[in-house]
């Protein structure tokens, strides 16, 4: 079953049931992917929908701090809602070991040596763990190990 089948089940799914977050949340996602296949003229893969609903959680995030700061806490719970939905259509997130694991089997594949390398490797390494990971967290760890081999 492909993703956008998955959203159409839940979509029905979430009308009869009428879970009004989850009915917007998916919509919304619909709407996002329609919006791309548009652009590209041709229709997503699944790792590009992925990439769609990452976009959407990083948003969300980027709300929920903004919020955060007006201390508007009912739109805090509003999109921390949206992001657990969302989360829900992405593959089984990586565990810190198997992340530094995999950076580790990166840097040796590339041949890094040092901070400059950082590049390399997280062009090798982003389209392994696509929808796994977030970049944020995947640089920091790559920038970690890249200084601690470096000494």
């Amino acid at each position: 079953m492909t993703l956008l089948d998955r959203f159409s089940e839940d979509l029905k799914e979430s009308l009869k049931s009428r879970n009004s977050i989850k009915t917007s949340v998916i919509r919304l996602l619909k709407s996002s992917i329609k919006y791309r296949e548009i652009e590209k003229k041709a229709p997503l893969s699944d790792d590009e929908i992925i990439e769609v609903i990452m976009s959407g959680i990083k948003q969300r995030r980027e709300s929920v701090e903004q919020f955060s700061k007006g201390g508007r806490t009912d739109l805090v719970q509003k999109e921390s809602n949206e992001i657990e939905i969302m989360q829900a259509y992405l593959p089984q997130p990586l565990t810190e070991e198997e992340l530094v694991n995999e950076v580790k089997s990166v840097i040796k594949e590339v041949g890094a040596t040092s901070a400059k390398d950082m590049g390399k490797v997280m062009k090798a390494l982003m389209p392994r763990i696509k929808g796994r990971a977030e970049g944020t967290k995947v640089s920091s760890i790559v920038k970690e190990l890249m200084e601690a081999q470096a000494n």
